[in-house]
């Protein structure tokens, strides 16, 4: 998908066309360390995070992008204390239910990926609302890994291809990535044309280990809180660049 933007050259605005990824993976990531750079606390870094991913949201529906994948709380994030996994389970209850009339009005509907059935009651209340009543919006589907670990998410779909083939439903020799791929968690999101990292970390931190395989990855060391429009524009350009070849010959190779 392409889409006319602006960018500038010589001081003067100019219009350009952007290859828009249809699916685009984001890992919000920089939330503790702005919050530090301002001397606030860690939650207060986790609540500017969750204010922009309203912004994020609103860019990638006005640019076109069809699904939007966001890093919000993985398998390893249970290690960190206590009182900052609360505040954040605490936010992502407030999050949902401030915002899913703005996400209305966008036209965004609202999934979940991830070990969701291990969530505390009250989380996976909020995941089935949120599903529930955005299921009919068709503008941009906004997916919220949560609780999310590549890994286990791979392990996962093993582990049903596993009972199929022992259920007698399924022949190992009929096992192939496909099978893999139907069986994760949600297999009728495309895979990500796009991963955007910003903190500067570049590493995939257990994200989409499966569906990445050939994604574009686009790393920006703004913090995630701070990470904006220009930022977003900046990372389409750069993809718009790239020649993904898929394991094939480049133009320039033909």
């Amino acid at each position: 998908m392409a889409i006319l933007g602006f960018g500038k050259k010589n001081g003067n605005e100019t219009e350009e066309t952007l290859k828009i990824p249809v699916s685009l993976g984001v890992i919000m990531d920089g939330n503790g360390r702005w919050a530090k750079k301002r001397m606030l606390p860690r939650s207060a870094g986790h609540r500017a995070g969750a204010e922009n991913l309203k912004a994020l949201c609103r860019n990638c529906g006005n640019y076109g992008v069809k699904y939007l994948t966001v890093y919000a709380f993985s398998t390893e994030n249970w290690n960190r204390p206590d009182d900052e996994v609360s505040a954040l389970m605490d936010l992502f209850v407030e999050f949902f239910d401030r915002y899913d009339p703005e996400l209305e009005q966008e036209g965004i509907r609202v999934r979940f990926t991830g070990d969701i059935e291990n969530l505390p009651d009250r989380i996976k209340a909020v995941c089935k609302k949120g599903e529930e009543r955005s299921k009919h919006r068709d503008r941009m589907q906004l997916i919220v890994a949560f609780n999310y670990g590549g890994r286990r998410e791979i392990v996962n779909s093993c582990q049903k291809i596993a009972q199929m083939v022992k259920n007698g439903d399924l022949n190992v020799e009929d096992i192939d990535e496909k099978t893999i791929a139907d069986n994760l968690y949600l297999p009728d999101v495309p895979d990500p044309d796009l991963i955007i990292r910003p903190s500067g970390e570049q590493r995939l931190s257990n994200f989409l280990l499966w569906e990445s395989a050939y994604s574009e990855l686009w790393v920006s060391d703004c913090l995630w809180p701070d990470f904006g429009l220009e930022e977003l524009t900046e990372a389409f350009r750069a993809y718009t660049r790239r020649d993904r070849r898929f394991g094939g010959l480049s133009k320039e190779e033909k």
